[in-house]
């Protein structure tokens, strides 16, 4: 992580760690570093979410690609994979501003190439030393100019609609959008396909409301009405629309473990798994290697972030990968996670299977699994998962569980926080093994 930049660009509390001097540092640092192979004026897109910061960090973020001589296209409200794809159509640069999952007081600034993709560590470090460095600014005529262009987001969902391949006539849907991004392409998306019904919660943002006992991270209410609707299956999107989790017709969650297992099994079953390979994480829950060896899929573990996932499919050749937060990327499609898109292959893959959506999540077994975020200051973050007292610990951990599960802790890449995963046979005695290590971190 560098001093701006975590796993996922840049984030934090607005006017707090990401204030608009921030975002001005990083226009104008990422037009100059992202512009230098272009021999005309670069043209750089910029999307966000519904949060209350977003329009204050898009006027500071503008400003600074304008100062440095790009001109900025603004999408407006979008989802980050709608910047990706629209930058790979034509533009030679984006920019989202959202924090994805984070609540609606945090922000944050992702940067993307001119082919979709975002940015290496290293790219974003020579951003980081521009920022620091100061970049000169433009005069007359070179200064860059801004001009709206809302209607994009049709070409990106004509994209999306090109990828439904399967037949989902008959199905009733429930689709919480988050009050994010996703209120913003999901309903006209969704109902252009033949489904029986299509009902949606949460598309009524209003600046504070993003991820609020709504979307992917708090699938409670999406479950009960789903449940209590009769529906065959609910779609969760996160702020941003890049995840996706889902909700069997019973009102039970889908791991994202399971989402991926599904979805490698369908693409290998269309000759279209590259490799027969699926890129996971090392958070990705052990019962999906037990799964995929049974399955004759090759599984690798990445580094955690979707951006370490693809790096690892681009190096391979792999078609799919993804985490288990309901990050999925279909490369043939996307150039980063998409929740949208994962929502339309796994409805198709429903519609064509004839079967319930438990039935087929039934075919996955996963261990159980513990997960605490133990919080610590912004200087420990880095360092708490190499401490020798935690190494210890984590050795301990390790030892009691024989071979028989894992142990991993690892920083958050966005917020201050230590993550300690357990997977294990023994419900219990992981939580208490996750304790014990979690304690220690605190110690520190």
């Amino acid at each position: 992580m560098g001093k701006y930049f975590g796993t996922d660009g840049a984030r934090g509390i607005a006017n707090e760690e990401l204030d608009c001097s921030i975002a001005f540092g990083i226009g104008q640092a990422a037009a100059t570093v992202l512009a230098e192979e272009c021999a005309h004026r670069a043209v750089i897109y910029v999307g966000k979410d519904t949060r209350v910061s977003s329009d204050m960090l898009e006027a500071a973020l503008v400003a600074g690609v304008t100062s440095a001589g790009a001109d900025a296209v603004l999408l407006g409200v979008a989802p980050t994979p709608a910047v990706a794809h629209l930058v790979k159509e034509n533009a030679d640069a984006g920019i989202m501003i959202s924090a994805s999952h984070n609540p609606f007081e945090y922000n944050g600034i992702k940067l993307f190439s001119g082919g979709g993709y975002k940015l290496s560590d290293a790219t974003e470090a020579r951003v980081e030393r521009l920022m620091d460095e100061g970049v000169k600014l433009k005069t007359g005529a070179e200064i860059g100019r801004v001009r709206n262009a809302h209607d994009l987001l049709e070409i990106y969902e004509e994209n999306l609609l090109s990828a439904v391949s399967g037949d989902v006539a008959g199905l009733n849907i429930l689709i919480d959008c988050a009050n994010g991004a996703a209120a913003a392409t999901a309903p006209a998306l969704f109902r252009r396909l033949p489904l029986a019904c299509c009902d949606f919660m949460s598309v009524s943002p209003d600046g504070i409301n993003i991820n609020a006992k709504c979307g992917s991270t708090d699938l409670a209410a999406l479950c009960a009405a789903v449940r209590e609707g009769g529906y065959d299956a609910g779609i969760a999107f996160d702020g941003d629309a890049d995840r996706c989790l889902m909700v069997d017709e019973r009102g039970a969650p889908l791991n994202g473990d399971i989402m991926l297992a599904l979805l490698a099994r369908e693409e290998r079953r269309l000759g279209r798994l590259n490799g027969d390979t699926l890129v996971a994480t090392v958070m990705s829950n052990f019962g999906l290697s037990v799964w995929a060896r049974e399955q004759g899929i090759k599984l690798r573990a990445a580094a955690v972030g979707d951006r370490y996932v693809l790096e690892d499919m681009l190096a391979g050749d792999y078609s799919l990968g993804g985490e288990n937060s309901g990050h999925v990327i279909f490369l043939r499609h996307s150039t980063t996670g998409d929740g949208q898109l994962t929502a339309l292959k796994l409805l198709s893959l429903l519609g064509s299977s004839g079967a319930k959506l438990s039935e087929l999540a039934g075919a996955v077994t996963l261990y159980p699994q513990v997960l605490l975020n133990v919080g610590v200051s912004a200087a420990n973050r880095a360092a708490a998962a190499s401490h020798p007292d935690v190494l210890r610990a984590v050795a301990r951990a390790e030892d009691a569980l024989g071979g028989a599960g894992r142990v991993l802790v690892r920083p958050s890449g966005t917020e201050n926080l230590v993550r300690v995963m357990i997977e294990g046979r023994d419900k219990q005695e992981i939580e208490s093994l996750a304790a014990s290590v979690a304690d220690v971190i605190r110690g520190l």
